[in-house]
């Protein structure tokens, strides 16, 4: 049997960022050869991978980057099963080399196509590589959600607990206003659901459009004043309903989102927002 060194141990160990005793085995599995072990270590992720396939990802955290000029932002979901890996050296490592790459490279449609690309720090590896070797290291199951890349002017938030996470879009000229950044928070403060009334569902807004009507023509009030008492009452149903350019601003409740953006020129146009899990 060829003998395995302290010195091979550590070495093996600096290279993958695995603990000392898994990469004794792999070298010894190796007959002491390192690229060979190297390898062996990378065939492990599989049998991670297959151990960890059933356990649930309740945990996670959410990742954003925009331009300095905001003409446009990234965000990144990834899962795993706890809060200590959740808020980790290494998931904040992953994450930030995740959306640096989305926001510098040629972008991607789905979490594997990022992870196929090479990694933003100038090294030989590609992200699924990092990846790999930090499930791997961690053993813990850990999964890459979500990708999403849009144009500006755009702002993002994220929650300090790093669970919730929104990109905001409008049209307009000042496209690094502190504003859009606090349009983001209010998105995620107030559960906003869609841009605009005419973006909810119309079955759901016709029902309570007639409902209203029923209820305001049972008070024997003359058409033109039930439509008036119809389109007064839909304001609050919107509002209730999470539509976002007519809920109160959050930093001051005086006035309505879209009211706040036309003082600084802007229009909201759409956001992402995601929750840990939903």
């Amino acid at each position: 049997m060829v003998e395995i060194t302290a010195t091979a141990v550590k070495t093996l160990r600096e290279l993958t960022g695995l603990p000392m005793m898994q990469c004794k085995k792999a070298l010894v599995e190796a007959q002491g050869d390192q690229d060979q072990a190297i390898e062996v270590l990378k065939r492990d992720v599989g049998k991670v991978r297959s151990k960890l396939a059933g356990k649930p990802t309740e945990e996670g955290r959410i990742f954003t980057s925009v331009k300095d000029d905001g003409n446009q932002a990234v965000m990144v979901e990834i899962q795993c099963q706890s809060a200590p890996v959740a808020g980790g050296e290494d998931m904040t490592h992953l994450g930030e080399l995740l959306v640096k790459q989305l926001i510098q490279g040629p972008g991607a449609e789905t979490p594997e196509q990022l992870l196929a690309q090479a990694a933003p720090d100038g090294g030989s590896k590609t992200l699924n590589e990092l990846f790999d070797e930090l499930v791997n290291r961690i053993r813990e199951k850990i999964v890459i959600t979500r990708v999403a890349r849009v144009p500006g002017p755009v702002a993002t938030y994220v929650h300090h607990d790093g669970k919730t996470g929104v990109l905001f879009q409008a049209k307009g000229q000042n496209a690094t206003a502190p504003i859009l950044r606090d349009v983001a928070m209010h998105i995620a403060a107030l559960n906003s659901t869609v841009v605009n009334a005419e973006d909810l569902e119309t079955a759901l807004v016709e029902a309570e459009r007639t409902r209203l009507a029923d209820e305001a023509k049972a008070t024997g009030k003359p058409d033109n004043i039930v439509e008036k008492i119809v389109n007064g009452r839909m304001k609050s149903f919107y509002v209730e309903e999470g539509v976002l350019v007519l809920q109160p601003f959050v930093k001051d409740d005086s006035k309505t989102v879209s009211q706040a953006l036309a003082e600084h020129g802007l229009e909201a146009t759409g956001f992402v927002c995601w929750v840990i899990g939903n």
